[in-house]
């Protein structure tokens, strides 16, 4: 009867070790925003793990404080009882006491080790790690009541770990609620949640490009002066549809002699309103019909402009460079594409990609790719400190190029492709063939 005992304390001891391993797995691997979740659905078992999860520190000492008492008591009563039941067994073979003494020791020794060890601790471990949210919901409240249970001595243990931190070693106390992540870690976690397939990859690539949002400026997405269509101030309806007709646009900046001087903008859903209901509003000059519109300098983050837009719930902002002259045009569309990607609508039916793959390490680029995407497609460092676009990068080596002229660089060839007058309007690019042949025979080897 004594054995049948000892063996229940026994196996009671290992299943409390098991769930204080499993809860300190359990509270470290969950995600405080996961129970946050529950929480705010009105989970009550989160009300406790939320408790626990927001107080690590204290929690993860009561873990602790649970396995040594554990621990110790397995050692205190596993040993001697195994000892005892292998007693007859040595009785049996009449070995000598030293012998016998000996090898129950290393027996009972051997098995509570593995015992505790593979069940108590490192089973436990492994299911708290793949089921942290159910299992750290299951353990918070006798957490919670171990924890107050044992406060004086958790208590206790914490002043004194804290105090060796602070003034023995000189370390700050931190609590583990206070962790942020950074944004490189950000962007790890949301890898691993595309590949294990909690996110699709279009939700992937728009949180990818918020990271990059903030490092874009106006002048890197802007319309170049040399591609914006105006409309002088002068221009009647009747002329300024014939515009409209050719080009298709929405709004249009309005000058008063050249584009240096843009004064505001107009809305064609205003222009056709006013003359349906009056076609003799035909004759009128469209600067009866202008709006404000934004002027700010090129290197203004794109994220500002963002602002600004939606504060003045003005659509179009023009860019000015440091002269105070026009730089580039701006558009609500032009900076929602840097987070969705190209919209396109039934009017730009002839608009090609920024960059079309014509084959395997062949592609035509638009030249106002930035540098730093080409970098990235091709795997190369272009490095050009005043220059953001390849178009502009290849004028910086050849200020007269002409249609069909190629340069050679980091193993790929540049070929303008289409050129109107000194502005670069596509690129070709194409692996130089001894870089190419190289690769083959490398992919062959």
């Amino acid at each position: 009867m004594d054995i049948a005992i000892r063996l229940t304390a026994f196996a009671v001891l290992i299943a409390l070790t098991a769930f204080f391993v499993a809860s300190e797995f359990a509270i470290v691997k969950v995600r405080t925003t996961r129970i946050d979740q529950l929480l705010a659905e009105g989970n009550k078992k989160a009300i406790n793990a939320k408790k626990v999860v927001s107080n690590l520190d204290e929690y993860l000492s009561a873990c602790q404080l649970g396995i040594t008492i554990t621990a110790l008591g397995l050692g205190w009563l596993g040993e001697p009882t195994i000892e005892r039941i292998l007693h007859p067994a040595f009785e049996y073979f009449e070995l000598p006491e030293s012998v016998s003494s000996i090898l129950s020791f290393i027996i009972a020794f051997s098995l509570v080790t593995f015992i505790h060890v593979v069940v108590g601790e490192l089973t436990p471990k492994t299911f708290a790690i793949q089921r942290s949210e159910q299992i750290t919901l299951a353990v918070a409240k006798p957490l919670v009541i171990f924890d107050k249970v044992m406060y004086p001595v958790i208590h206790g243990m914490n002043g004194s770990a804290r105090f060796l931190a602070t003034k023995v070693f000189g370390l700050e106390p931190v609590s583990e609620s206070e962790v942020a992540h950074s944004e490189e870690e950000l962007r790890m976690i949301l890898s691993d949640s595309f590949k294990g397939g909690e996110i699709n990859q279009a939700e992937y690539k728009y949180v990818n490009k918020i990271f990059e949002f903030d490092d874009r400026i106006a002048k890197e997405i802007m319309v170049p002066r040399t591609e914006i269509t105006s409309i002088d101030k002068d221009l009647t309806l009747s002329e300024v549809f014939e515009v409209v007709g050719v080009e298709q646009f929405t709004r249009y900046p309005v000058t008063d002699g050249d584009k240096d001087h843009i004064i505001g903008l107009v809305n064609m859903k205003n222009l056709l309103t006013a003359f349906i209901r009056d076609p003799a509003n035909a004759s009128t000059p469209v600067a009866d019909y202008m709006q404000p519109i934004i002027r700010v300098i090129e290197n203004m983050p794109i994220a500002d402009l963002l602002l600004k837009i939606q504060r003045e719930r003005i659509h179009m902002a023009i860019l000015m460079d440091e002269y105070g002259g026009t730089s580039g045009l701006v558009t609500i569309e032009d900076i929602i594409e840097e987070i969705v990607g190209d919209i396109r609508d039934e009017f730009d039916t002839d608009e090609l990609p920024e960059v079309q793959k014509v084959a395997e390490n062949h592609y035509i680029i638009d030249a106002k790719m930035l540098i730093e995407s080409l970098n990235d497609l091709l795997n190369i460092n272009i490095d050009e400190e005043d220059i953001d676009t390849i178009g502009g990068w290849f004028m910086t080596k050849s200020y007269d190029a002409v249609s069909g002229e190629k340069l050679l660089e980091q193993g790929y060839e540049f070929t303008v492709k289409e050129i109107d007058g000194h502005h670069i309007q596509y690129l070709e690019v194409v692996k130089a063939p001894d870089e190419q042949e190289e690769q083959e025979e490398s992919i062959e080897e």
